[in-house]
């Protein structure tokens, strides 16, 4: 059995009864299809169905699973109260976060059903990933030039160029001179604020080129 897909006898049942209407509201905030939020949690969407309409209960570990997709926390989940967040991000406040060779600064809140972020790109990093996965994309380049593939069309963005894609269309980005690159980046779909700016699976390419 998945672990994803198990019973519900880790979640008070008490709290069960507001974990329907929250999962399929949850789900529209952020954008997702019912078949695309399945697949992101490892779910069918038959399955995702029956929890959205209360047929079935779900557990613990599905409620993590499914919190972490819609960027969002178990308590919100299960209908709790969620702490008003702070609409302004000061610059004091965005510490860098260095991963794969790339550098991130939180440029929103964290738990909306968006991400952004500042991104510095240095030459050659990363340049041999594809990505592909439900959601939206909108980056703004700031300073240097940025290379971007989307499916089998390449593009070279200067500053004050923009790019708005739907991210189910293989992409990948990098920065085109050896200065490197910074950009603002938003995108619909939670999984990580630094390890990783995209939902879903990423597959090496044979040819050098860019990542998101």
């Amino acid at each position: 059995m998945s672990p994803a897909e198990p019973g519900a006898d880790d979640v008070p049942s008490a709290e069960l009864h507001a974990v329907a209407p929250q999962l399929r509201a949850l789900r529209r905030a952020a954008s997702l299809t019912l078949e695309a939020a399945a697949r992101a949690a490892g779910l069918s969407p038959a399955h995702l169905s029956r929890l959205e309409t209360g047929q079935r209960q779900p557990s613990l570990p599905m409620l993590l699973t499914l919190a972490r997709v819609y960027g969002t926390t178990v308590s919100e989940l299960l209908g709790e109260t969620v702490p008003e967040r702070d609409a302004i991000v000061r610059s004091a406040a965005m510490e860098p976060a260095p991963a794969g060779g790339w550098t991130y600064w939180q440029a929103g809140s964290a738990g909306r059903g968006m991400q952004a972020l500042r991104v510095h790109v240095p030459y050659g990093s990363q340049g041999d990933i594809v990505r592909v996965h439900p959601g939206e994309e909108w980056l703004y380049v700031l300073q240097g030039r940025l290379s971007l593939r989307l499916g089998d069309t390449a593009h070279v963005l200067a500053p004050g160029d923009s790019a708005h894609f739907d991210s189910l269309t293989p992409h990948r980005i990098a920065a085109a001179e050896r200065d490197g690159a910074e950009f603002l980046f938003v995108h619909t779909l939670l999984q990580s604020p630094v390890a990783a700016l995209c939902l879903g699976p990423a597959t090496a390419h044979p040819t050098p080129g860019e990542t998101s």
